[in-house]
């Protein structure tokens, strides 16, 4: 190619893409905060950065620049002051802190000094204050342990519980601190006040009353995932800290909401079995009738209530291949506030009176942005100015067992349907995530560079996936493996019966859930010419036994490996090892507890065992996914260069990873 001629974005192009979410409108509708994550290629890092429009200047500024991190930006009641979080101290002691910032000012203004993270915060309604939730912290006797013995921890026994509390912050006590010694501003930290410490419930989420008398918090026994499923709605009276329970549905999940006139509050929760699968509703209840009602209700899918309105309540949920936002009233009417096709819509927020709406948006044909009601604010979309863009197109497939299937189809823009293509699929995570129509900001499959190279790609939104109601996302119970296998080679045998694409020249990839689809393909079937199997399962007993989500497989497989060995072993790759025949690139995380590493060794070993062509590539520190661009460079160009090889024939040269 030379270089007078456009080209795709490169892997360096791609990881360098900013991607916007955590919007935040002031009060009065003049400004919106939001948070731009680049990629700090010589830190080796992503930094978050929250940036602020004047809507009347029509200008940008930073809150935050460099190594200065900041996010989850958040309103004063008078719009004069944005709080936000960022990071202090180094190394081990590195925590998350609350910061001021206001327009006049030009020093960041550190209010907590707490000594674990501040995980999430709200303003008090008067203004006067934050509410905001920490870890409690080791025990004395956790302490003591430690100096006499060093570290260690009873598994399942030694919790950090996230605990609440409440610090006042005008502004010239602000102002005032700001100037003291380190010492001293500390010392501002014990002003917080601690509204709950003696109940032992890790808090999950938390509104404040409007007249700030009241906070409604969700708490679970501790703060393993696993204990999600026992979730209970509290009330706390903060003047006299007396704590009740609500008398609400036993299957709530992470969301509560005060109205505007403080008489109910919304939460979602499960109508049924609290499971991965299962529709989350939403329901009002009105705290001094004790009645409930459900709104949203010809939604079949998950619904996240955002914040509660005038107007109603601000909700998002997803509809096939679209993220779509909406205000539903009390009387269970629905007002969209995008569009309803070919719309991706993230990170949604609104003024209470309902008429400044603000949202990430993307297309098919516009990448994410920052939209103030329909007004574009910002303006990545240049970076793709002068590249060639893959063409997404959304199509579907019936399987034999009779379910549709729909996928992205990424096509070259000089695509010829009288030529034969080499085919990758690319197989998302979850399994209840989904695959959209928009332009490609994917760090772990390159799809652009494949489709340079000739390549179509499709990402299947197999059985189980989002956005495609709760039957659906019911469908790969006890079939995982086998039915997600039966939707992969469906598609492909439609792409051959239809796009030309050649059957000897096939390939798959996918993380996570896709690593696990990706791995079942790589021993139960000859049809693929090479794979990628990145943070996959490859053995639900082992997976079990590792796992920090432990109840997945309950949920997904009907029961534990104890006492049903037959489903572990039945949807488990290791279990096909003896059929496997595709040269396959493993790639895992050191220390992912997601999908701890011992799934990677299984079946590298087993592999190696049968005569494979394997490569296994460990990520030193990395958990279930990279925060590192380097990292995510390298697992981009490793499988580019796997399937360039093995379906390409492509010579592997020096300048190539491995």
């Amino acid at each position: 190619m030379s270089n007078n001629e456009q080209r795709y974005l490169t892997i360096e192009e791609v990881i360098s893409l900013p991607q916007f979410r955590d919007t935040a409108i002031s009060p009065d509708g003049k400004k919106v905060a939001y948070v731009k994550q680049t990629a700090d290629w010589d830190g080796n890092c992503y930094p978050q950065h929250v940036w602020v429009y004047d809507r009347q200047k029509e200008t940008h500024y930073p809150v935050s620049a460099g190594n200065i991190e900041s996010m989850h930006p958040r309103w004063s009641p008078n719009s004069q002051q944005l709080a936000y979080l960022s990071f202090v101290g180094d190394g081990d002691k590195k925590r998350k802190q609350i910061f001021l910032h206001s327009s006049d000012q030009v020093d960041r203004i550190q209010v907590t000094y707490s000594e674990t993270n501040v995980d999430s915060f709200k303003w008090s309604p008067d203004g006067k204050g934050i509410f905001y939730l920490t870890q409690r912290g080791e025990s004395e006797k956790q302490k003591k342990r430690k100096e006499m013995y060093g570290e260690f921890s009873y598994v399942d026994e030694d919790f950090e519980y996230n605990m609440l509390y409440y610090l006042e912050v005008g502004n010239s006590q602000n102002r005032e601190w700001s100037h003291y010694p380190k010492d001293l501003r500390e010392k501002n930290d014990e002003k917080a006040i601690a509204l709950i410490s003696d109940l032992d419930v890790h808090i999950q989420g938390f509104d404040v009353s409007p007249d700030g008398k009241r906070v409604v918090f969700l708490g679970t026994p501790t703060p393993r995932i696993i204990d999600h499923l026992e979730q209970t709605l509290y009330m706390l009276d903060v003047q006299t800290k007396v704590i009740t329970t609500l008398d609400v549905s036993s299957l709530l999940t992470e969301n509560v909401l005060f109205s505007p006139d403080g008489s109910k509050i919304c939460y979602t929760c499960y109508l049924e079995e609290k499971a991965f699968f299962n529709n989350m509703i939403l329901e009002t209840y009105h705290l001094e009738s004790k009645e409930t009602t459900r709104l949203a209700k010809k939604i079949d899918e998950n619904i996240f209530p955002i914040m509660w309105t005038n107007r109603g309540i601000l909700i998002s949920w997803q509809a096939k291949t679209n993220i779509l936002a909406g205000l539903v009233s009390e009387d269970d009417e629905l007002h969209y506030l995008v569009d309803k096709e070919d719309i991706v819509a993230t990170s949604p927020t609104i003024t209470t009176n309902g008429e400044v709406f603000v949202c990430v948006k993307a297309t098919s044909e516009q990448a994410a942005e920052v939209y103030v009601n329909d007004q574009k604010i910002t303006d990545q979309y240049k970076l793709y100015e002068g590249k060639l863009k893959s063409k997404k197109e959304v199509i579907s497939w019936k399987t034999k067992d009779g379910l549709e299937i729909e996928g992205i189809l990424s096509l070259p823009v000089d695509y010829d349907p009288s030529k034969s293509y080499p085919l990758v699929v690319a197989v998302h995570g979850g399994p209840t995530g989904t695959s959209f129509a928009t332009p490609t900001t994917n760090k772990y499959q390159p799809i652009e560079s494949f489709v340079e190279k000739g390549f179509l790609v499709l990402e299947p939104n197999y059985r189980g996936s989002a956005g495609y109601g709760e039957t659906f996302r019911k469908a790969n119970i006890r079939k995982l493996g086998l039915g997600d296998y039966e939707d992969v080679i469906s598609g492909v045998d439609y792409l051959i019966e239809t796009r030309g694409v050649d059957p000897e020249k096939v390939g798959i990839l996918g993380w996570s859930q896709g690593g696990y689809i990706s791995a079942f393909c790589a021993t139960y079937s000859n049809r693929f010419k090479a794979i990628s199997v990145g943070a996959g399962i490859s053995n639900w007993m082992t997976y079990y036994v590792n796992t920090d989500i432990t109840h997945f497989t309950r949920f997904y497989l009907g029961s534990d490996p104890w006492k049903d060995e037959a489903i572990y072993r039945e949807t488990s790759p290791m279990t096909y090892i003896n059929n496997a025949s595709t040269p396959t690139l493993i790639q895992h995380g050191e220390v992912d507890p997601r999908v701890p590493v011992p799934n990677a060794y299984e079946l590298y070993r087993g592999l190696k065992d049968v005569g494979v062509e394997t490569k296994l590539v460990i990520y030193k520190g990395m958990q279930h996914g990279s925060t590192k661009p380097g990292i995510n460079r390298a697992i981009l160009k490793q499988n580019l260069d796997w399937f360039s090889y093995y379906i390409l024939g492509e010579p592997l040269d020096e300048e190539r990873v491995y």
